[in-house]
């Protein structure tokens, strides 16, 4: 059997790696073992982070949404109750870019919301009419016995 040499891809690997890594502070962007490491690391924190910026962009959007209902007189909670009674489907992004950018549109939606609070809107007339008998009972979950 013939004998495989693999320097040409070993160091085809390592060189791909410290391209990548290029900009890393120390021995990180130098020597291969430590900027494996610092490269792992650096992609985990990247997933990670890519997660968190959805989550703080939605807290943008509420802050936002908050602060130009308040200056209205009204509350982030009754705008997104009032906007679910009245089956207007708008996100917090597109929300929240009205109330910095169009505010008479915006004040237009608080309006709706309002009465949408006020009167109970569609969702409140159909939920009224449930009753318990109409509702299929629950069966009994059977217990389990030991061996």
């Amino acid at each position: 059997m013939t004998r495989i040499k693999r320097g040409v891809t070993t160091r085809k690997r390592h060189k791909r790696l410290l391209k990548e890594t290029k900009g890393y502070r120390g021995q990180r962007s130098r020597i291969f073992k430590q900027a494996k490491t610092a490269w792992m690391k650096a992609g985990e924190h990247a997933y990670m982070d890519r997660k968190k910026k959805k989550r703080f962009f939605r807290g943008l959007w509420i802050t936002r949404l908050s602060s130009a209902c308040r200056a209205q007189g009204f509350s982030y909670s009754r705008l997104i109750e009032g906007l679910t009674k009245k089956a207007i489907l708008i996100d917090r992004k597109i929300l929240a870019e009205l109330a910095v950018s169009e505010p008479e549109a915006f004040a237009k939606i608080l309006e709706a919301a309002k009465e949408g609070v006020a009167t109970g809107g569609l969702m409140a007339g159909a939920a009224s009419n449930d009753s318990a008998e109409e509702k299929p009972a629950k069966k009994p979950r059977a217990k389990k016995v030991a061996a």
